[in-house]
Protein backbone atom coordinates (compact mmCIF):
# COMPACT_ATOMS: atom_id res chain seq x y z
CA UNK A 1 0.00 0.00 0.00
CA UNK A 2 1.08 3.65 -0.51
CA UNK A 3 0.52 6.21 1.07
CA UNK A 4 0.59 9.73 0.43
CA UNK A 5 1.72 12.22 2.56
CA UNK A 6 1.31 16.42 1.41
CA UNK A 7 4.66 18.29 2.01
CA UNK A 8 4.01 21.32 3.78
CA UNK A 9 4.44 23.83 0.69
CA UNK A 10 1.72 21.54 -0.70
CA UNK A 11 -0.39 21.52 2.40
CA UNK A 12 -0.26 25.40 2.63
CA UNK A 13 -1.50 25.69 -1.62
CA UNK A 14 -4.09 23.23 -0.22
CA UNK A 15 -5.23 25.94 2.75
CA UNK A 16 -4.85 28.44 0.36
CA UNK A 17 -6.61 26.71 -2.11
CA UNK A 18 -10.02 26.52 0.49
CA UNK A 19 -9.44 30.59 0.48
CA UNK A 20 -9.35 31.36 -3.05
CA UNK A 21 -11.96 29.09 -3.32
CA UNK A 22 -14.32 31.51 -1.30
CA UNK A 23 -13.36 34.50 -2.21
CA UNK A 24 -13.49 34.39 -5.65
CA UNK A 25 -15.81 33.72 -8.83
CA UNK A 26 -15.59 31.88 -11.97
CA UNK A 27 -15.78 34.18 -15.02
CA UNK A 28 -15.45 33.87 -18.86
CA UNK A 29 -14.89 35.96 -21.29
CA UNK A 30 -16.76 35.34 -24.91
CA UNK A 31 -15.61 37.04 -28.44
CA UNK A 32 -17.29 36.44 -31.76
CA UNK A 33 -14.87 38.13 -34.21
CA UNK A 34 -14.52 37.59 -37.92
CA UNK A 35 -12.02 36.13 -40.16
CA UNK A 36 -9.68 38.73 -41.84
CA UNK A 37 -8.02 36.55 -43.63
CA UNK A 38 -9.22 33.38 -46.38
CA UNK A 39 -7.46 30.95 -48.20
CA UNK A 40 -7.06 31.06 -51.52
CA UNK A 41 -9.09 28.53 -53.57
CA UNK A 42 -7.37 25.38 -54.96
CA UNK A 43 -7.20 26.52 -58.79
CA UNK A 44 -6.00 29.56 -57.18
CA UNK A 45 -3.16 27.57 -55.55
CA UNK A 46 -2.40 25.53 -58.86
CA UNK A 47 -1.78 28.83 -60.41
CA UNK A 48 0.24 30.05 -57.82
CA UNK A 49 2.43 27.05 -57.67
CA UNK A 50 2.83 27.32 -61.78
CA UNK A 51 4.15 30.81 -61.52
CA UNK A 52 6.88 28.82 -59.22
CA UNK A 53 7.05 25.47 -61.08
CA UNK A 54 6.05 24.05 -57.20
CA UNK A 55 4.06 21.03 -55.67
CA UNK A 56 0.60 22.42 -54.94
CA UNK A 57 1.01 20.22 -52.30
CA UNK A 58 3.48 22.17 -50.31
CA UNK A 59 1.66 25.21 -51.08
CA UNK A 60 -0.23 27.33 -48.18
CA UNK A 61 -1.40 30.68 -49.41
CA UNK A 62 -3.96 32.78 -48.23
CA UNK A 63 -5.43 36.66 -48.90
CA UNK A 64 -6.32 39.27 -46.71
CA UNK A 65 -9.98 40.14 -46.70
CA UNK A 66 -9.75 44.04 -46.46
CA UNK A 67 -7.34 46.80 -45.59
CA UNK A 68 -6.55 45.68 -41.46
CA UNK A 69 -4.47 49.00 -40.70
CA UNK A 70 -7.46 51.27 -41.60
CA UNK A 71 -8.56 53.09 -38.46
CA UNK A 72 -11.74 52.16 -38.29
CA UNK A 73 -10.87 48.27 -37.79
CA UNK A 74 -7.70 49.52 -35.95
CA UNK A 75 -10.38 51.39 -33.38
CA UNK A 76 -12.39 48.08 -32.89
CA UNK A 77 -9.41 45.60 -32.41
CA UNK A 78 -8.07 48.06 -29.86
CA UNK A 79 -10.86 47.94 -28.08
CA UNK A 80 -10.93 43.60 -28.03
CA UNK A 81 -7.48 44.36 -26.52
CA UNK A 82 -9.25 46.61 -23.85
CA UNK A 83 -11.84 43.97 -22.71
CA UNK A 84 -9.50 41.11 -22.94
CA UNK A 85 -6.71 42.99 -20.79
CA UNK A 86 -9.59 44.16 -18.66
CA UNK A 87 -10.67 40.61 -18.01
CA UNK A 88 -6.70 39.26 -17.57
CA UNK A 89 -6.12 42.15 -15.13
CA UNK A 90 -8.64 41.55 -13.07
CA UNK A 91 -8.53 38.32 -12.28
CA UNK A 92 -6.31 35.30 -11.42
CA UNK A 93 -5.54 32.27 -13.44
CA UNK A 94 -7.52 29.40 -13.15
CA UNK A 95 -6.51 26.00 -14.71
CA UNK A 96 -9.89 25.43 -17.03
CA UNK A 97 -9.05 26.71 -20.46
CA UNK A 98 -10.74 30.17 -20.85
CA UNK A 99 -11.98 30.48 -17.08
CA UNK A 100 -10.28 32.86 -14.52
CA UNK A 101 -10.85 33.71 -11.25
CA UNK A 102 -12.78 37.20 -9.81
CA UNK A 103 -12.70 38.18 -6.69
CA UNK A 104 -16.48 38.62 -5.41
CA UNK A 105 -16.16 42.16 -3.78
CA UNK A 106 -14.58 43.44 -7.59
CA UNK A 107 -18.02 41.47 -9.32
CA UNK A 108 -19.86 44.79 -9.94
CA UNK A 109 -16.67 46.96 -11.18
CA UNK A 110 -15.95 44.41 -13.05
CA UNK A 111 -19.46 44.05 -14.84
CA UNK A 112 -19.78 47.95 -15.42
CA UNK A 113 -16.59 48.46 -16.43
CA UNK A 114 -17.16 45.67 -19.02
CA UNK A 115 -20.46 47.56 -20.01
CA UNK A 116 -18.88 50.55 -21.00
CA UNK A 117 -16.31 48.61 -22.90
CA UNK A 118 -19.36 47.12 -24.74
CA UNK A 119 -20.78 50.38 -25.33
CA UNK A 120 -17.37 51.66 -27.18
CA UNK A 121 -17.07 48.08 -28.82
CA UNK A 122 -20.94 49.35 -30.77
CA UNK A 123 -19.77 52.48 -31.56
CA UNK A 124 -16.75 51.41 -33.06
CA UNK A 125 -18.31 48.77 -35.01
CA UNK A 126 -21.03 51.43 -36.02
CA UNK A 127 -18.04 53.31 -37.79
CA UNK A 128 -16.45 50.15 -39.16
CA UNK A 129 -20.02 49.08 -40.88
CA UNK A 130 -20.20 52.32 -42.17
CA UNK A 131 -16.55 52.37 -43.79
CA UNK A 132 -16.57 48.62 -44.78
CA UNK A 133 -17.86 49.46 -48.37
CA UNK A 134 -14.77 51.68 -49.01
CA UNK A 135 -12.64 48.87 -47.55
CA UNK A 136 -14.45 45.99 -50.18
CA UNK A 137 -13.99 49.02 -52.90
CA UNK A 138 -10.35 48.78 -52.02
CA UNK A 139 -9.89 45.40 -51.67
CA UNK A 140 -11.44 44.97 -55.56
CA UNK A 141 -8.90 46.97 -56.56
CA UNK A 142 -6.03 45.49 -54.60
CA UNK A 143 -6.86 41.81 -54.61
CA UNK A 144 -7.53 41.68 -58.76
CA UNK A 145 -8.44 38.63 -59.63
CA UNK A 146 -8.40 36.93 -56.15
CA UNK A 147 -11.37 39.32 -55.02
CA UNK A 148 -14.92 37.43 -54.51
CA UNK A 149 -17.67 39.75 -53.66
CA UNK A 150 -18.70 35.97 -51.83
CA UNK A 151 -16.15 36.87 -48.95
CA UNK A 152 -17.73 40.14 -48.13
CA UNK A 153 -21.39 40.59 -46.36
CA UNK A 154 -23.50 43.73 -46.83
CA UNK A 155 -22.88 44.79 -43.24
CA UNK A 156 -20.56 43.67 -40.23
CA UNK A 157 -22.35 45.38 -37.51
CA UNK A 158 -23.39 41.88 -36.45
CA UNK A 159 -19.70 40.29 -36.81
CA UNK A 160 -18.23 41.50 -33.74
CA UNK A 161 -19.47 41.41 -30.33
CA UNK A 162 -18.53 40.33 -26.80
CA UNK A 163 -20.14 39.01 -23.57
CA UNK A 164 -18.82 37.06 -20.26
CA UNK A 165 -20.03 35.24 -17.46
CA UNK A 166 -19.72 33.64 -14.64
CA UNK A 167 -19.99 29.65 -14.73
CA UNK A 168 -20.16 27.64 -11.85
CA UNK A 169 -16.43 25.60 -10.81
CA UNK A 170 -18.28 23.63 -8.17
CA UNK A 171 -20.31 20.49 -7.89
CA UNK A 172 -24.09 21.02 -8.49
CA UNK A 173 -25.95 20.77 -5.38
CA UNK A 174 -28.73 18.36 -6.40
CA UNK A 175 -25.64 15.73 -6.79
CA UNK A 176 -25.78 15.44 -2.73
CA UNK A 177 -28.85 14.13 -2.39
CA UNK A 178 -28.58 12.19 -5.57
CA UNK A 179 -25.47 10.80 -4.63
CA UNK A 180 -23.61 11.90 -1.42
CA UNK A 181 -20.47 9.99 -2.23
CA UNK A 182 -20.08 11.31 -6.00
CA UNK A 183 -20.84 14.83 -4.59
CA UNK A 184 -17.70 14.52 -1.83
CA UNK A 185 -15.53 12.90 -4.55
CA UNK A 186 -16.45 15.98 -6.94
CA UNK A 187 -15.59 18.50 -4.09
CA UNK A 188 -12.39 17.14 -3.58
CA UNK A 189 -11.48 17.39 -7.20
CA UNK A 190 -12.52 21.33 -7.38
CA UNK A 191 -10.77 21.69 -3.82
CA UNK A 192 -7.36 19.91 -5.40
CA UNK A 193 -8.40 22.46 -8.68
CA UNK A 194 -8.52 25.40 -6.48
CA UNK A 195 -5.20 24.41 -4.85
CA UNK A 196 -3.46 24.14 -8.26
CA UNK A 197 -5.07 27.38 -9.38
CA UNK A 198 -3.06 28.63 -6.04
CA UNK A 199 0.11 27.74 -7.63
CA UNK A 200 -0.37 28.57 -11.02
CA UNK A 201 -1.04 31.95 -9.84
CA UNK A 202 2.36 32.37 -7.92
CA UNK A 203 3.97 30.89 -11.17
CA UNK A 204 2.43 33.73 -12.94
CA UNK A 205 2.88 36.38 -11.31
CA UNK A 206 6.71 35.41 -10.53
CA UNK A 207 7.19 35.35 -14.30
CA UNK A 208 5.54 38.32 -14.71
CA UNK A 209 8.00 40.22 -12.53
CA UNK A 210 10.80 38.58 -13.64
CA UNK A 211 9.69 39.72 -17.06
CA UNK A 212 9.44 43.20 -16.21
CA UNK A 213 12.29 43.66 -14.11
CA UNK A 214 14.33 41.83 -16.51
CA UNK A 215 13.70 44.18 -19.40
CA UNK A 216 14.62 46.86 -16.74
CA UNK A 217 17.49 45.63 -15.85
CA UNK A 218 18.41 45.16 -19.18
CA UNK A 219 17.59 48.51 -20.41
CA UNK A 220 19.22 49.97 -17.75
CA UNK A 221 23.09 48.12 -18.39
CA UNK A 222 25.99 48.68 -20.54
CA UNK A 223 24.99 51.21 -23.41
CA UNK A 224 24.62 51.20 -27.20
CA UNK A 225 27.56 53.22 -29.64
CA UNK A 226 28.67 54.69 -26.15
CA UNK A 227 25.54 56.21 -24.81
CA UNK A 228 22.78 54.78 -22.58
CA UNK A 229 20.35 52.84 -23.69
CA UNK A 230 16.80 54.33 -24.13
CA UNK A 231 14.29 53.48 -21.45
CA UNK A 232 10.47 54.43 -21.55
CA UNK A 233 8.55 55.55 -18.52
CA UNK A 234 6.18 52.51 -19.37
CA UNK A 235 9.20 50.48 -18.08
CA UNK A 236 8.74 52.48 -14.50
CA UNK A 237 4.95 52.55 -14.69
CA UNK A 238 4.24 48.90 -15.63
CA UNK A 239 6.26 47.52 -12.46
CA UNK A 240 4.08 50.19 -10.18
CA UNK A 241 1.16 48.62 -12.31
CA UNK A 242 2.26 45.31 -11.24
CA UNK A 243 2.46 46.17 -7.74
CA UNK A 244 -0.71 47.49 -6.97
CA UNK A 245 -2.70 44.51 -8.85
CA UNK A 246 -0.26 41.77 -6.86
CA UNK A 247 -1.38 43.48 -3.47
CA UNK A 248 -5.05 43.06 -4.45
CA UNK A 249 -5.06 39.80 -5.71
CA UNK A 250 -2.52 37.48 -4.15
CA UNK A 251 -4.10 35.48 -1.39
CA UNK A 252 -0.34 35.64 0.50
CA UNK A 253 0.23 31.94 -0.35
CA UNK A 254 4.14 32.03 -0.64
CA UNK A 255 6.01 34.27 1.73
CA UNK A 256 9.22 34.43 -0.48
CA UNK A 257 7.16 35.51 -3.43
CA UNK A 258 5.73 38.43 -1.29
CA UNK A 259 9.19 39.63 -0.02
CA UNK A 260 11.10 39.56 -3.23
CA UNK A 261 8.12 41.60 -4.61
CA UNK A 262 8.65 43.77 -1.94
CA UNK A 263 12.14 43.93 -2.57
CA UNK A 264 11.34 45.22 -5.99
CA UNK A 265 8.89 47.56 -5.01
CA UNK A 266 11.39 48.89 -2.76
CA UNK A 267 13.69 49.43 -5.43
CA UNK A 268 11.93 51.28 -7.42
CA UNK A 269 10.31 53.48 -5.17
CA UNK A 270 10.24 57.01 -5.35
CA UNK A 271 12.36 56.65 -8.82
CA UNK A 272 11.89 59.40 -11.18
CA UNK A 273 13.06 57.84 -14.74
CA UNK A 274 14.51 61.53 -15.66
CA UNK A 275 17.30 60.67 -12.89
CA UNK A 276 17.88 56.88 -14.37
CA UNK A 277 18.32 58.98 -17.59
CA UNK A 278 20.82 61.53 -16.05
CA UNK A 279 22.17 60.02 -13.01
CA UNK A 280 24.75 56.39 -14.73
CA UNK A 281 25.89 55.45 -11.19
CA UNK A 282 21.90 55.09 -10.22
CA UNK A 283 20.98 53.55 -13.39
CA UNK A 284 24.19 50.83 -12.65
CA UNK A 285 23.15 50.54 -8.66
CA UNK A 286 19.23 49.77 -9.93
CA UNK A 287 20.05 47.45 -13.10
CA UNK A 288 22.42 45.35 -10.28
CA UNK A 289 19.93 45.73 -7.49
CA UNK A 290 16.96 44.08 -9.85
CA UNK A 291 19.09 41.24 -11.35
CA UNK A 292 19.49 39.97 -7.73
CA UNK A 293 15.57 40.16 -7.35
CA UNK A 294 15.48 38.18 -11.02
CA UNK A 295 18.05 35.55 -9.92
CA UNK A 296 15.71 35.29 -6.68
CA UNK A 297 12.94 34.37 -8.72
CA UNK A 298 14.30 31.78 -11.30
CA UNK A 299 15.43 29.80 -8.15
CA UNK A 300 12.21 30.44 -6.85
CA UNK A 301 10.28 29.35 -9.39
CA UNK A 302 12.61 26.03 -10.71
CA UNK A 303 12.17 24.60 -6.87
CA UNK A 304 8.93 23.32 -7.22
CA UNK A 305 7.35 21.69 -4.32
CA UNK A 306 7.59 17.70 -4.64
CA UNK A 307 5.16 14.89 -3.09
CA UNK A 308 6.84 12.94 -0.31
CA UNK A 309 5.91 9.01 -0.83
CA UNK A 310 6.12 6.81 1.94
CA UNK A 311 5.03 3.10 0.71
CA UNK A 312 3.67 0.93 3.64
CA UNK A 313 3.12 -2.76 3.98
CA UNK A 314 0.83 -4.16 1.63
Amino acid sequence: MSIMLEDPVTQNHSSHGTRLQAETTAVRLHIRWPGTRKSLSRDQKQQAAGAFDADIRTLSAAKRLFDTSHPSFRAVSAIKTKAGSLWKGMTLPYIEPGVRLLRRGDVSEFDDRMIVIQGDLGEAVGELDRCFAELVDQARTQLGHLFDPADYPTSVSDLFAFSWDFPSVTPPAYLRTVNPELYEQECQRVQAKFAEAVELAEQTFAEELSQLIGHLAERLSGSVDGKPKVFRDSAISNLNEFFERFQHLSIGSNDDLDQLVENARQIISGVDPQDLRDRSSMRDRMARSLTEVETSLDELMTDRPRRNIIRGPR
